[in-house]
């Protein structure tokens, strides 16, 4: 389907439109001034590229009067590999990337907060969590070194797996495809042999056996035919096991080089909003991947409430763990899982 400008406002609701809002300067001066290269590492029909990514794009064409034409390169088409999203904004080899921030696991420790077991159940709150948050503590450290646009995170995190998981013990010799340092390490200690890969590698690993499940959300099952490689999906009913962090950032010296009144474009198509908007409309689309295992016989594995607590005493020493190493590093690992679970409280209300 054609993303529009209509069908964006419809979707998504308040926080699409404020993404979408801003005033379009004049079309005396469409004439394009400015290439921004955006770079990513999904086919461009998935659904963050398709419902996301581009209609962020459009909205900068638009509003910027034609001056701004962002190209799109879906798949890593600039080259290189996903873990080289981050430093390709950096060096000025894309102009925006989207990423995952755990594909350079320790590069930006105080995201990790968000992919703790257990932490979120809808990703829009979570979304406007995050960006606090960076602004808060991250914007001078974790992402100094480049702009960031907005932050987000999937939807309840659960597992896909070629043979039934009830229980933690269910991991045990399972090998596991995981995207993040937090989420290895949770894994890890629930006895499954983890293997860290980036999502586009995951169809491969499991129709060749060099995994036997994955974590991902609903969202991107459909578009890696992940209901087609394993029969069994284990849901946390009103919880998730774990999510993903997510960076779409700038290069600096790119929107350095925009003169103001297109810097203020970019401006109103970044932080807060946009950052919860992405989320919830990731989220949004885990519906009908679910749909299209149901349609073909998987198993949907329902955990019951008291399931769902024993997974989260089985996980608490992951949470522990990250705390104590947060706060050997000076980084007050106590204070940021506190606020964070506060502030997910808060836009959760």
């Amino acid at each position: 389907m054609t993303i529009t400008r209509r069908n964006l406002m419809k979707t998504t609701g308040a926080a699409g439109m404020a993404v979408i809002g801003a005033t379009v300067l004049p079309k005396a001066a469409r004439a394009n001034e400015f290439t921004l290269r955006l770079h990513q590492f999904l086919p461009a029909q998935a659904n963050i590229p398709a419902q996301v990514l581009d209609p962020w794009a459009d909205a900068i064409e638009e509003q910027s009067g034609g001056r701004i034409t962002v190209e799109r390169y879906p798949s890593m088409q600039l080259g290189g590999t996903p873990p080289d999203l981050i430093d390709q904004a950096i060096d000025g080899i894309a102009d925006v990337v989207w990423t995952v921030a755990g594909y350079t696991p320790g590069r930006f420790p105080r995201t990790e907060v968000f992919e703790l077991p257990f932490m979120m159940t809808s990703a829009g709150p979570t979304s406007r969590a995050y960006w606090t948050m960076a602004e808060r503590h991250m914007m001078d450290a974790d992402f100094a070194a480049f702009k960031p646009i907005a932050v987000w995170v999937h939807g309840p995190g659960l597992i896909h797996s070629a043979d039934p998981i009830r229980t933690p013990a269910d991991l045990n010799g399972v090998k596991l495809r995981a995207p993040t340092r937090v989420t290895n390490a949770m894994f890890s200690n629930l006895g499954a042999t983890t293997v860290g890969m980036p999502v586009p590698a995951i169809p491969e690993a499991l129709s060749r056996g060099v995994v036997d499940a994955t974590v991902i959300p609903w969202e991107v099952v459909g578009i890696l035919r992940v209901q087609e490689l394993v029969e069994n999906h284990t849901i946390f009913p009103n919880a998730s096991l774990y999510t993903t962090s997510f960076i779409f950032g700038m290069n600096q010296a790119s929107y350095d080089a925009l003169p103001a009144d297109l810097q203020a474009v970019i401006d109103a198509n970044s932080g807060a909003d946009t950052s919860e908007w992405a989320g919830r409309t990731m989220q949004e689309f885990d519906e009908p991947s679910r749909m299209a295992a149901e349609d073909r016989g998987n198993n949907i594995i329902e955990l019951t409430e008291d399931e769902v607590n024993m997974w989260r005493e089985a996980a608490q020493p992951t949470i522990d763990n990250w705390v104590a190493e947060m706060d050997a590093a000076g980084m007050d690992g106590t204070g940021l899982l506190a606020e964070a679970r506060a502030l997910i409280a808060e836009y959760s209300a």
